[in-house]
């Protein structure tokens, strides 16, 4: 129970301390590429507290816009308890599987979508429904990256796949289930040029357009987290080298390996532009198609 505790602790703490710094390098990275010196490291961390201390405005009563920040944020976390962050075992592990994880992340962008709709704002309408074709096309990826991982390690626990990972090495279902994730992370975490449901320069932040002060602050500090939460997804399910099955060393590695998968994603985001919400169903339907082929070989194997 002291370790189910302390490790849940640890993984809220990195999903809600962590993730504003990595956010600052993402800051920096992207300034220094755009030669510009931009902001200090730090200055996520003062954002949300500006937004958190601003008035609460509301364009409307009703309950969603109200409730809904909260319990995206709540959805989240949960999701960061599922996933391992530097251990073999997540917190959750024991009450939760990749079906689970699945759920609460799949109710995070509904929640989302919901907020969006009950502003009535109908550039908020737009990015709903760009928002729910993105959900409706990614979601599979990772859905379907993770059961192949299940299917390899004959259970739906995290815990499993990886030791099962861990102990078999590198097979080609589970190379392409690993890149069919990452490959979807960038969508995930709303960065270009999958950023479409916000698309400043098109529908003046979709989403995001009624919402400001601490419901903006919420949703922004949500999605920092998924930041940290995805990338460890990443960095433990389909990369879990090295593990020396020591705490104090294996949160240290999981961390350098976060970094550099934000660092590729910032890199990604800085290069591209933004595709059109066409393009990008294609080529998430395409990337459904590789995610499938790396089930079959896991059936194949089986």
């Amino acid at each position: 129970m002291n370790y189910t505790i302390g490790i849940g602790i640890l993984n809220i703490g990195l999903a809600l301390l962590l993730s504003p710094f990595l956010e600052g390098i993402v800051r920096k990275l992207r300034a220094f590429i755009h030669s510009r010196k931009g902001p200090p490291f730090r200055q996520p961390y003062y954002d949300l507290l500006k937004l958190l201390g601003k008035e609460n405005l509301e364009v409307s009563p009703n309950y969603l816009l109200r409730g809904a920040p909260i319990l995206y944020l709540a959805t989240i976390l949960i999701a960061g308890l599922l996933v391992p962050m530097g251990t073999i075992r997540p917190p959750l592990g024991t009450a939760g599987d990749v079906i689970v994880f699945i759920y609460f992340t799949t109710l995070a962008a509904v929640v989302l979508m919901m907020s969006a709709a009950a502003s009535e704002s109908p550039y908020a309408q737009i990015g709903v429904s760009r928002e729910m074709m993105m959900l409706l096309t990614v979601e599979p990826v990772i859905a379907i990256a993770l059961i192949t991982g299940a299917i390899n390690a004959h259970s739906l626990r995290m815990s499993d796949i990886v030791m099962w990972y861990l102990t078999n090495g590198p097979t080609v279902s589970m190379v392409i289930a690993g890149v069919s994730v990452f490959l979807a992370v960038q969508a995930q975490l709303g960065k270009l040029p999958f950023d479409i449901s916000e698309a400043e320069q098109e529908i003046m932040g979709g989403l995001f357009i009624e919402t400001s002060g601490p419901k903006y602050a919420l949703f922004k500090w949500g999605f920092l987290a998924k930041q940290v939460i995805f990338a460890s997804l990443f960095c433990q399910i389909f990369v879990p080298w090295p593990a020396t099955f020591i705490l104090w060393l294996d949160v240290p590695i999981n961390l350098v390996k976060i970094l550099i998968v934000v660092v590729f994603v910032c890199l990604i985001d800085v290069v591209n532009p933004r595709l059109r919400i066409d393009q990008a169903i294609r080529y998430f339907l395409f990337m459904v198609f590789v995610a499938l082929m790396g089930l079959v070989f896991a059936l194949v194997q089986a």
